[in-house]
């Protein structure tokens, strides 16, 4: 199931997860629609192993004595991708940084190992209700959108996992969770934590600014203006556009919020196009996070 695109809650020691392929930008996108996610907030990928994360990303000294002391386990590391990062950009929510876990359950790694490539899996509930502890939890939460739910027993741990942010000079903690703040430092000396402020460091999902493209947006566009790249959603006869990327001829916000990062990547081209018109996006299911996406991205254009 996870190799062909589908969604499986899987348990961890810390809570269950809603398991996709993390390096498919439709199975992550199969993810936010599933849960009800308001925001494309960066979302946790599990590995089976440390070796394959430090393909994906790039490790400091900090990161080393982490990893060495607390994995597997209950803490997540945000991290710089790595040039060949094969992580869906929608993962990591648009933002050159990845969140990566390497789980202490026998069963979620193995699962993983299996699949052949790395797993992102938020909560595997709806979006605002309480984490799941158990595989019952998760029915009741998510019922038929999900394909399978493996029942590994309950969790060991019971709350999420602690995410520390190591892209900053001082590393951050971004959530408390399951490994202590006090333990923590005891490995690597004193953190910050990070209260939300544009001046905290950097946390995912959160900040404005971290959304921003360097061309400026123009949402709500029927048209493209001369010197733009166009942005479009759903069916469109215009053909006179120098370039134009489709999120979804279908005008399925599924398929929509699977292509939103790449193809603002694609498009966001200085000195070569002087901003990106954007067609409106219905303001439903996913289309909700991919308009907030946008404005947020607007307002630093």
């Amino acid at each position: 199931m996870l190799r062909a695109g589908r969604l499986v809650a899987l348990p961890t020691e810390t809570v269950y997860g809603l398991a996709g392929n993390a390096t498919d930008e439709r199975a992550v996108a199969a993810i936010f629609a599933a849960k009800g996610r308001p925001h494309f907030n960066p979302l946790i990928v599990h590995y089976s192993d440390d070796s394959a994360v430090r393909r994906d990303t790039i490790f400091n000294e900090t990161a080393d004595a982490l990893v060495r002391r607390f994995w597997p386990g209950p803490l997540t590391l945000v991290l710089p991708r790595a040039p060949n990062c094969r992580i869906s950009l929608l993962a990591s929510a648009g933002l050159d940084t990845v969140a990566v876990r390497l789980p202490a359950h026998e069963v979620a790694r193995a699962v993983i190992e299996a699949a052949g490539h790395p797993l992102a899996a938020p909560s595997a509930n709806l979006s605002g209700a309480v984490s799941p502890t158990s595989a019952a939890h998760v029915a009741q939460s998510l019922g038929d959108k999900v394909s399978l739910i493996l029942d590994g027993g309950p969790c060991r741990v019971g709350v999420e996992s602690t995410v520390v942010d190591l892209t900053a000079v001082r590393p951050a903690i971004l959530r408390p969770g399951g490994l202590a703040r006090e333990e923590i430092e005891a490995a690597i000396g004193p953190v910050a934590e990070d209260d939300g402020s544009d001046d905290a460091p950097r946390s995912p999902g959160r900040l404005v600014r971290h959304y921003a493209t360097r061309l400026p947006l123009r949402l709500g566009a029927t048209d493209a203006h001369e010197g733009e790249a166009l942005l479009a959603f759903g069916s469109t006869a215009m053909s006179d556009i120098r370039t134009m990327l489709n999120l979804s001829v279908a005008g399925d916000v599924v398929e929509a919020a699977a292509n939103l990062f790449a193809m603002l990547r694609a498009l966001d081209r200085p000195g070569e196009y002087t901003g990106i018109a954007v067609m409106g996006v219905p303001e439903h299911g996913l289309g909700r996070a991919i308009n907030d996406r946008l404005r947020r991205a607007a307002e630093r254009g």
